[in-house]
């Protein structure tokens, strides 16, 4: 049965086009949305596979872009045995940008052995600042910060993380070469994160997108891929799938800055809408409605389209205090993972209300009906758009929120299929992973798993998890999969689970407890104010 919405459960800074909503939505698990299309198909697209989206799509985790080659769109390009699929990478001492938390927590374990003690503390400042400033002089000042080549292909993956909407729409590498020209880098002691990391990032992802009058955004670079046409004659859908997966950062500043700020004027204005941590309904929808009229220009054969996660599940937003009602999905306050229910104080610590937290979902369950609208009405239209139902899958994963308590979970659990099945080799290991806060010690990963160590991006097996979703919406649209050497691949399509994770460090060999210790990362924070920097590297 529904659950009613009562007046506890509702926050007054709420705008009022908020529908507060007692439980989550439903997730629709048809990616047709119940709407038949059939498709005219002629010629073989030039280019397989391009993907839009923000860090989930450009293939960040542990606070950094780093192993692009591991990215659900590379993983989903080796399945179809595309060897042509075209992505930027990162390098540097720090493998990556603009701060790998793995490669720092293991230069410390190097350093310092597996747990450091009080005598150390002044070293281990000293070795942090040494870690930062060699991926800060990488980046800066050394071979990190020579722009790529402007007359490279083109990327297949467009993906940058930190992008909301609107970047989307509008931003380009000439304006992320502007700001970078006008704020020379200075070597900073105390914040020693790289600047303008976002902007070095998407040069790597965007600066071969243009033409001989101008730079392209994400979506006009799409749509020059899909107008080179098939490979037959040049015409026709150039784009055989085009992913789209953005919107998450149209709410996920609320939780990195625990600061609940609802868009206003400017909301659509690059230079002014930062001061915005979640977008209202009537502004994503607006923006939204402005995103689906470019996608519409692109020539792609089929069209997977996301909806956003509820950015409270990410376990770098820990639950604190007794729930006040039984049965309740949300706890009393949401602050960094490293306190807990006896070291959190309302009055110092960073934080949001759980009735901020529920409006927050309730806004991105309206951005997902707008999202589920425009894949129908473009079913409609003839056009074969799919839905990836991201949000609902992350909602079955959600260990704290439901699996951890039954009474919490909605009404529509059980409909749906319950807790998500992950792979069974998944399901083998010892624990199982689960959404909680990465967490290991010297006898290996104690919890956690499907979170790399930002406690907000996935890990390379979670990537697989999203990979794995979407080959299967491919497979439904027709598309076909092949081996290296080039047979075609029958039946169902399953990535390699084993050998993903093998690949993914984390599982295989994770850090002891220097490395991981929810301690040990708040003294990072504390000290270096690491979360803090990395939300301003975002854009």
């Amino acid at each position: 049965m529904l659950r009613a919405v009562t007046s506890d459960m509702l926050d007054p800074k709420t705008p009022p086009d908020v529908v507060i909503r007692a439980e989550a939505r439903r997730p629709e698990l048809d990616p047709t949305v119940g709407v038949a299309v059939s498709p005219m198909l002629s010629g073989t697209p030039r280019h397989r596979l391009v993907a839009i989206g923000d860090s989930l799509t450009h293939g960040f985790q542990s606070g950094a872009i780093f192993n692009t080659a591991l990215s659900y769109p590379a993983l989903i390009a080796q399945e179809l045995g595309w060897k042509s699929f075209r992505f930027p990478t990162y390098g540097g001492p720090g493998d990556g940008l603009p701060l790998n938390l793995e490669k720092l927590a293991r230069f410390l374990e190097k350093r310092f052995g597996n747990t450091l003690d009080w005598w150390e503390f002044a070293p281990g400042l000293l070795a942090v600042r040494e870690f930062l400033d060699q991926v800060e002089d990488y980046w800066e000042r050394g071979e990190g910060s020579i722009f790529p080549s402007e007359t490279a292909p083109m990327n297949h993956n467009l993906a940058v993380y930190g992008w909301d909407l609107r970047n989307t729409l509008s931003y380009t590498a000439d304006l992320a070469q502007d700001t970078i020209a006008a704020n020379p880098p200075t070597d900073n002691f105390i914040n020693q994160i790289v600047e303008h990391a976002n902007q070095r990032a998407a040069l790597r992802v965007l600066n071969s997108a243009r033409d001989q009058r101008s730079a392209f955004t994400p979506l006009q670079a799409a749509a020059a891929l899909g107008a080179e046409g098939t490979l037959e004659n040049g015409t026709g859908d150039g784009i055989e799938t085009l992913i789209v997966m953005i919107g998450a950062n149209n709410a996920l500043g609320s939780i990195l800055t625990f600061n609940v700020a609802w868009s206003g004027e400017g909301y659509d204005d690059m230079v002014r809408n930062d001061r915005y941590t979640v977008w209202r309904p009537i502004h994503f929808q607006a923006e939204w409605d402005q995103l689906v009229v470019e996608l519409k220009k692109i020539r792609a054969r089929h069209v997977i389209i996301s909806t956003v996660p509820h950015v409270t599940i990410a376990p770098l937003a820990r639950g604190v205090g007794e729930k006040i009602a039984p049965g309740s999905r949300y706890f009393p306050y949401y602050t960094f993972p490293w306190f807990d229910n006896g070291s959190f104080n309302p009055q110092k610590n960073p934080h949001i209300t759980e009735q901020e937290a529920r409006a927050i979902d309730s806004a991105i369950d309206q951005y997902n009906d707008f999202i589920t609208a425009s894949v129908r009405q473009a079913r409609q239209e003839g056009r074969n758009w799919y839905l990836f139902e991201l949000s609902g899958l992350l909602d079955r994963v959600a260990y704290r929120r439901y699996l951890e308590d039954p009474a919490a979970q909605p009404s529509w659990w059980d409909a749906v299929g319950g807790e998500y099945p992950l792979p069974s080799p998944l399901q083998r290991l010892n624990p199982i992973p689960d959404s909680r806060f990465f967490q290991s010690d010297q006898t290996g990963r104690k919890q956690g798993g499907i979170f790399s160590l930002d406690g907000i991006h996935p890990t390379t097996i979670g990537y697989g998890v999203v990979a794995q979703e979407i080959i299967q919406i491919m497979q439904l649209a027709g598309v076909k999969f092949y081996t290296a050497n080039g047979a075609e691949r029958l039946g169902a399509v399953q990535i390699d689970f084993a050998r993903l994770i093998q690949q993914d460090t984390l599982i295989s060999n994770p850090p002891s407890t220097l490395a991981s210790s929810l301690s040990v990362i708040g003294w990072l924070d504390r000290n270096f104010n690491i979360f803090g920097q990395l939300l301003r590297s975002s854009f």
